[in-house]
């Protein structure tokens, strides 16, 4: 074996990048060096770290690197350390989604096949990363797509105005008033014909000095624009003015008249509410108008529906319960909803969901059926809720609000409980959310307790509709629409990064930090990430709209048909499923347990998922029993992983150093060469047992996340030792440890140490 590479030789490193909910690398910092070299001579002894595996029994094992893509295409140090002593790279961040795709929905991959270039020339291979995360996304160019659209209205059409309710014609029912000087002989009659007549027989000076109203009492309303049609005619050809509205509205209109019957379309806009009129001021006319008709009108757009329905298979025709759940006794839950044989739906036809209660109930909610509606629903929001319903025994219900089935916020949520008859029934409300009702983060579900019976009943649910009230000229995409765009864009996304990568990239991370660590619903499982336990400002969560067992399968088979699509050899393409905190000691692993369920879920959708990636941001414990817990739940995450059959990779490693289990992380500073070697046994540790309890069939690889100590201003550990080598690139401890676990034996004992404490 060489040991010709001394400290300064491994020393080549980049700086301690970014973890996965970083957005930006960080930059090199030179530290001061140690005060004594001599106890990490021993170091010298190591040469680079791919050299230790052993290809024969690991054929298919990479060891990885995190970096920066343009550090790496730049080709200075970055390029150097990456080359010399790992197989694959990571880049932190230049192929995730917010990287590439702009607010109008353009891409831009030069990076990336610059990098995938830079990378093809070395002989070193890609992990992608990541084509499905919630963050490092384009919120402005993903939100703007499923944005409330506008609403597709009727042309409006004119409404008359009627006898004191928008309505008024001269012809049989008119009103006037009238002044004119002392002793002139002008007249208003109705002539036996039925037209208004107005005569004035002789010049008078001013015009309003002879005034007077054809329509009176008109309630208009301000801000409304009007049209007053009539069918005119004088005796010779002139013009008059007119006044619509109040005394100060739309003063001096000029209307031209000839002796030809002629029909006016004239636009006015009342300034003012209240009781108005239309006024004629003829004064200075010598001659006869007639108005045969005349009438007030406005536009008046149709109302556009406006209840958008956030349940879908509320007929319970389909197969989809996706929003229907149920708590029964003896079977627990929220659990999905049964759909009851042909013949139980409303008055006998079709099919309804089935809810069973049992006898002598203690609480009424010991049986609960729940419709979930397919987004958060916020205080002030208006909704209408329907449904058909019935039961075996008439009984009682009660209902509350909750922020997904079983996560209870408030009783009650409708204005009017069902009461359950024998018979079906309609049943429809329209309210407010209150805030109560709504919570902090806002409520999705109406649950309907109806254990109220103290015997065993069943209830029968049919047509239910639960409806928001859209705003303004907009309303909201349906759940489907939703879904049908986001799809076309994870589509389009895959598509354009698998035609940059060309094939070279065979293996990626599907889907990114999936799983919570909540189980809301009570089914056992930890839920996916949502922007109901999420931070929706910041994160856009494909999965609320593609839906939780088609969130993954959607983003595999675009990935699938688009690899072979553009020149990859489908037997290559791997596909891994990435996540943190897998190696939770404090849930007994629950976390990895349910990505594991999850996995099983979408792979019965026809997702094509070949392996687990386990992000290990960990921290040697000084606490002894702190750390022997965390040790055990390596050991197995592990065997819980080996057991999948599935390729196992340690996609993200790091460590930094704690004085007890979730302390805060102690500073380079001031660890001690002692605390050093802890941790670099520590490294040893996990790559002994993965080594030890993967199979070798299933081992993909492990990837180091932070090559160097992260600097104090880093928004990643900041300040802590994370790193195989230091602020000096120098190795470190570490170094060694993770070159012993590699190797599976220790290559060189560290001198006996001196305490820098």
């Amino acid at each position: 074996m060489k040991y010709t590479n001394k400290i300064l030789l491994g020393a080549l490193a980049v700086g301690a990048l970014s973890g996965c909910t970083d957005d930006s690398m960080l930059p090199y910092d030179v530290g001061a060096k140690p005060e004594s070299l001599s106890q990490y001579e021993y170091l010298n002894n190591y040469d680079v770290l791919k050299s230790y595996v052993d290809r024969t029994e690991n054929p298919n094992f990479k060891l990885g690197i995190a970096l920066a893509a343009t550090d790496y295409i730049n080709g200075d140090q970055v390029y150097s350390l990456a080359c010399s002593n790992f197989d694959e790279m990571t880049a932190g961040n230049e192929m995730k989604y917010a990287s590439i795709v702009s607010d109008d929905g353009t891409m831009n991959f030069s990076t990336v096949t610059s990098f995938i270039d830079a990378a093809r020339q070395a002989g070193m291979t890609i992990y992608g990363h990541t084509l499905a995360w919630h963050s490092q996304q384009n919120l402005n160019y993903l939100n703007g797509l499923i944005a409330d659209r506008e609403i597709e209205t009727e042309p409006a059409e004119p409404v008359e105005v009627e006898d004191g309710n928008f309505n008024y014609a001269v012809m049989g029912s008119y009103q006037y008033w009238s002044q004119k000087p002392e002793g002139s002989e002008a007249s208003i009659t109705i002539s036996d014909k039925g037209y208004l007549t107005i005569t004035n027989p002789e010049f008078i000076t001013n015009n309003w000095d002879f005034q007077y109203h054809i329509a009176d009492g008109i309630n208009w309303v301000p801000g409304t624009d009007y049209t007053i049609n009539m069918m005119i005619r004088s005796s010779v050809e002139t013009s008059i003015t007119m006044a619509a509205g109040t005394w100060s509205a739309n003063p001096g209109l000029s209307v031209a008249l000839t002796p030809e019957w002629t029909e006016l379309e004239i636009p006015v806009s009342p300034g003012a509410e209240g009781s108005g009129f239309v006024m004629f001021q003829s004064g200075n006319f010598v001659g006869t108008i007639e108005v045969q008709w005349l009438k007030v009108s406005h536009l008046e757009t149709p109302a556009a529906t406006r209840w958008i329905n956030l349940v879908t298979n509320g007929d319970a025709e389909g197969d989809d319960v996706s929003c229907f759940f149920a708590t029964e006794p003896g079977v627990g839950g929220p659990n999905p909803c049964t759909i009851g044989e042909a013949g139980t739906g409303a008055d006998g036809v079709g099919h309804a969901f089935v809810v069973h209660s049992a006898d002598n109930p203690a609480n009424t909610y010991d049986t609960q059926f729940f419709v979930k509606a397919s987004q958060q629903l916020v205080a002030g929001t208006n909704y209408r809720f329907s449904m058909k319903y019935k039961a075996d025994k008439a009984a009682n219900s009660e209902t509350q609000a909750h922020n997904n089935p079983g996560g209870y916020i408030h009783y009650a949520m409708l204005p009017s409980n069902p009461s359950f008859t024998t018979e079906w029934q309609d049943m429809e409300v329209t309210g407010t959310i209150s805030a109560e009702q709504a919570g902090e983060s806002g409520m999705n579900t109406i649950a309907f307790n109806l254990a109220v019976l103290g015997e065993a009943n069943t209830y029968y649910f049919d047509d239910i509709a639960f409806e928001i009230e859209g705003e303004g000229d907009k309303e909201p995409l349906t759940p489907e629409e939703k879904k049908d765009t986001l799809t076309w864009a994870m589509d389009n996304w895959i598509n354009g990064m698998m035609e940059a990568c060309g094939g070279y990239v065979t293996t990626w991370e599907a889907a990114n930090e999936t799983v919570s660590g909540a189980d809301a619903d009570g089914d056992g499982w930890y839920d996916l990430q949502s922007a109901t336990n999420g931070d929706p400002e910041t994160n856009f969560y494909w999965q609320d709209y593609l839906g939780n067992e088609d969130y993954v399968p959607i983003v595999t088979k675009a990935a699938e048909k688009y690899f072979a699509e553009y020149g990859g050899n489908p037997a290559d393409l791997k596909l891994f499923i990435n996540d943190y905190n897998l190696e939770s000691w404090w849930d007994g692993n629950q976390k990895l347990k349910s990505l594991i369920h999850w996995i099983e879920v979408w792979e019965a959708n026809g997702a094509k998922i070949d392996g687990i990636g386990t992000q290990m941001h960990v921290s040697y414990i000084l606490n002894e029993a702190d750390q022997k817990a965390q040790e055990d739940a390596i050991v197995n995450m592990f065997e819980l992983m080996a057991a999948t059959g599935k390729l196992i990779k340690i996609s993200e490693l790091d460590m930094g150093i704690v004085e007890k289990a979730f302390g805060e992380g102690i500073k380079t500073e001031n660890v001690t060469f002692d605390q050093q070697l802890k941790m670099a046994e520590f490294y040893q540790f996990i790559i002994d047992k993965y080594f030890e309890i993967i199979p070798a069939a299933q081992r993909y690889g492990i990837t180091q996340w932070c090559i160097t100590d992260s600097p104090a201003e880093s928004g990643w550990r900041g300040g802590e030792p994370v790193g195989l080598w230091d602020l000096n690139y120098s190795r470190k401890p570490a170094y060694g440890g993770f070159a012993n676990g590699l190797a599976g034996e220790v290559i060189a004992e560290p001198s006996a140490s001196v305490s820098n404490e």
